[in-house]
């Protein structure tokens, strides 16, 4: 699925709630968009896959280290880091960073995406300004299942919450509030969390 996409459809919405007409088709895609986007916000990341290159800036860490959106290949990745006046302009080879989590693995658990570059070589220039550029196909190869599934358990949640619950700006800010307060949905996510918080 594109960036921004949800992660879940109507069709799975509807099995999941026994729903067989389709009367409430837009409140149930209203309900998954809101529920997606919350998941975004407590994760801090983004889990589908852009399908294509393009390039973001960043300011590192460290001489040592940036850290990045989350990326899925090395194909046509290019990191480039910028002169004084702003310009990128020098582009590093692959033998000049590594990337982390080393080979895409967490816990045991393969698959995952990078979002770390380690320099080995060179060192990132740091000043005011976002002296590395990368170029990378950004998102997750796959939407993992505990995302989808918290998807669901909370898209649920929100579709049963009264007509119009906050007049007419409907369901759009309420989603991260319902993820978060859901410990299910919060449990299943935890893993995926860009800054992991203790859960109780």
């Amino acid at each position: 699925m594109p960036i921004g996409d949800p992660y879940a459809t109507v069709a799975q919405l509807k099995a999941r709630l026994r729903i067989n007409d389709t009367k409430d088709d837009a409140r149930l895609a209203e309900a998954i968009t809101a529920a997606s986007q919350g998941i975004e916000t407590v994760c801090e990341r983004q889990f589908n896959d852009a399908g294509a290159v393009s390039a973001r800036a960043y300011r590192p860490e460290h001489r040592h280290l940036v850290r990045v959106d989350d990326f899925h290949t090395t194909t046509g990745l290019v990191v480039k880091t910028a002169q004084a006046d702003g310009t990128f302009t020098t582009t590093w080879a692959s033998g000049d960073y590594e990337l982390e989590p080393l080979d895409g693995i967490v816990g045991g658990i393969p698959g995952w995406p990078w979002w770390t570059i380690r320099a080995i070589t060179q060192r990132f220039p740091c000043n005011r300004r976002a002296t590395v550029q990368v170029t990378a196909r950004w998102g997750w190869a796959e939407i993992p299942t505990a995302v989808k599934e918290s998807c669901l358990i909370v898209a649920e949640e929100i579709f049963k919450l009264p007509d119009n619950p906050f007049g007419s700006g409907g369901y759009s800010d309420f989603g991260v509030i319902k993820v978060r307060n859901n410990p299910f949905a919060m449990r299943m996510l935890s893993p995926y969390l860009r800054y992991p918080v203790l859960m109780s």
